[in-house]
């Protein structure tokens, strides 16, 4: 498992397997976000088998899917509520914790500046370089 630390309150990471879920909860996770569609893939963990053992580990379970490449603002405003309201804190994740970075860079874009948000994704190990002018747009809005 690799977390990546965005915020004191969230932290993404690829696909997690079943047994990293108990480490999830010793670390002080509170909520577990997957932004990852079942059977995207099919070397990934099925999400029911997922679910289960984050709900055993007392951890608050969403599943969020959304589609790679192809992030819409509902997604955007959906995830936004998400890291507003559940629990933290917060681990996100999906195939490799773009997605999850991605959606929370967007949803930050009207509450930070982009190079901000940039530079914070970059820290965690993303390049959000190619979502500039999305989160531009959004932060005129």
């Amino acid at each position: 498992m690799q977390a990546h630390k965005l915020t004191d309150q969230l932290s993404v990471s690829p696909q997690i397997a079943l047994e990293d879920i108990s480490k999830l909860s010793a670390l002080g996770y509170k909520s577990v976000i997957c932004n990852r569609p079942d059977k995207e893939s099919d070397d990934q963990p099925a999400m029911l088998e997922i679910e289960t053992a984050v709900k055993e580990a007392g951890l608050i379970w969403l599943h969020q899917p959304v589609i790679s490449g192809n992030i819409t603002d509902q997604n955007v405003e959906d995830f936004s509520k998400l890291i507003e309201t559940l629990p933290k804190p917060i681990f996100a994740f999906c195939r490799t914790g773009t997605r999850c970075s991605i959606l929370w860079a967007l949803s930050q874009a009207n509450k930070m500046s982009v190079d901000d948000i940039l530079d914070t994704a970059a820290e965690a190990g993303y390049n959000l370089n190619g979502q500039q002018a999305r989160l531009e747009t959004l932060a005129q809005k």
